[in-house]
């Protein structure tokens, strides 16, 4: 790709969610992801702004566990960022305080001097975080600006803050979020249907290793054959396993960014424990980029006497780019992913059924909603009971067809259709 096919990509350092949406998008980028909280000659008001953001956030998810006080604490903060009911659909462009405190902080001077390093060469701007979207347009962005939508419904604060006049085009996940975004006003003609981007390394170039990944899924998820898959595009290829009756469901378990519901992962660990050793399950458990959440893992396996077994592993690394490629590569081999509905909601677009875990925040609300709907997900029971009900719905192919609506209704072309629209070539 020449610089003129080139795109400048903005994410911020907050959690995984907005940093995941970009990562498949990194080929296409002038210098990597630039992070708005955190690129490159910030002024220290600046990254201190941030910095004191990020922690305030991760201690309120982290703190939601403690009885009566913390449940108190996390309802205030999600108010701020609710999202109105859909229903009735009404004129929602009104600002809400979330976006007027994230504004001022633009006015102040977030994201000037990134934006004017970026107008010395006003290639399209893409982003995934809305307060960037915001500093390119009122710091007047030569460039087209370009968001990426991150969640299955979004509140106010992603629309721009004068909807009727902004020149901000968004790449949605779904029908919901255009339809949202035009009642916060902003033009449909502004809206494109994308779906979330998800890594091309899990896809292929002509969707094969989607395909491979589905079909090894089918044949463990389905092992009583009682799922009908003649409603597929591919029918699983049996001859992926010499001895399918053998084969080991394969677990991800991910905790979010803030490093919570990692006791879980302890509760799943133990109770599955003798499957694990009888060669029956093997579970992945997604650290990220924590090194606390590893060391807890680490710990919870040696209290196993699983820290050797092949069959459990640990996804971690320090740098994000790592983490997200090795998680990629781990779900490759994955049968059921595991997770509260973050934006690792959109990854059941690989064909893969989601255990959804409790949600945290509004948007996570939305977002298992979403998962609900299209059958692609399932919410968890308690992990108290996984030895029981897990096997069960492997048995009974609810699990399958949970995957096989993942594939038929959750986008997986998002990459494709975001260099559609942005007329890049490779």
């Amino acid at each position: 790709m020449n610089n003129s096919n080139k795109i400048h990509l903005v994410a911020a350092d907050m959690g995984y969610g907005h940093q995941r949406a970009v990562y498949p998008l990194i080929p296409f980028s002038q210098e990597g992801v630039i992070n708005l909280n955190d690129y490159r000659n910030i002024e220290d008001w600046e990254k201190k702004y941030w910095l004191n953001s990020k922690k305030a956030y991760e201690k309120i998810s982290y703190f939601k566990k403690i009885p009566l006080l913390g449940d108190l604490v996390f309802q205030v903060m999600d108010y701020f960022q609710r999202i109105e009911k859909f229903y009735p659909q009404r004129n929602l462009r009104a600002q809400s305080l979330q976006q007027k405190l994230f504004f001022k902080a633009v006015k102040k001077g977030v994201g000037r001097k990134l934006i004017e390093k970026l107008n010395l060469n006003p290639i399209p701007f893409v982003t995934s975080f809305f307060v960037a979207a915001y500093a390119a347009e009122y710091y007047n962005y030569k460039g087209d600006i370009y968001c990426i939508v991150c969640d299955a419904d979004i509140s106010r604060a992603w629309a721009p803050i004068n909807p009727e006049i902004s020149r901000i085009k968004y790449f949605a996940p779904n029908q919901r979020v255009k339809q949202r975004l035009m009642m916060y006003g902003v033009d449909k003609k502004n809206i494109f249907i994308t779906g979330f981007p998800l890594p091309l390394e899990n896809i292929g170039d002509d969707e094969e290793k989607l395909i491979e990944s589905i079909s090894r899924r089918l044949i463990n998820l389905d092992p009583l054959k009682v799922i009908d898959k003649s409603n597929l595009t591919f029918q699983p290829n049996q001859d992926l396993y010499t001895n399918e009756n053998n084969a080991i469901v394969n677990i991800t378990f991910a905790v979010g960014g803030a490093g919570a519901q990692r006791e879980i992962a302890g509760v799943i660990a133990r109770k599955l424990q003798q499957k694990i050793e009888a060669g029956k399950v093997k579970l992945n458990l997604v650290a990220g980029s924590r090194l606390d959440v590893y060391d807890y893992f680490s710990n919870l396996l040696k209290e196993l006497k699983l820290q050797n077994n092949p069959a459990v592993e640990i996804i971690y690394h320090p740098q994000k780019a790592e983490y997200f490629r090795l998680f990629n590569l781990c779900l490759e081999n994955t049968d059921i992913l595991w997770t509260k509905p973050s934006e690792l909601s959109f990854y059941t677009g690989l064909g893969l059924p989601i255990i959804i875990s409790e949600p945290l925040g509004s948007q996570e609300v939305f977002n298992r909603e979403w998962l609900l709907t299209i059958g692609a997900g399932i919410d968890s029971l308690k992990p108290e009971y996984v030895d029981e009900w897990l096997f069960d719905w492997i048995n009974d192919g609810r699990l399958a067809r949970a995957s096989i609506n993942a594939y038929l209704y959750a986008e997986h072309r998002g990459v494709k259709n975001i260099k559609k629209q942005i007329l890049l070539n490779d």
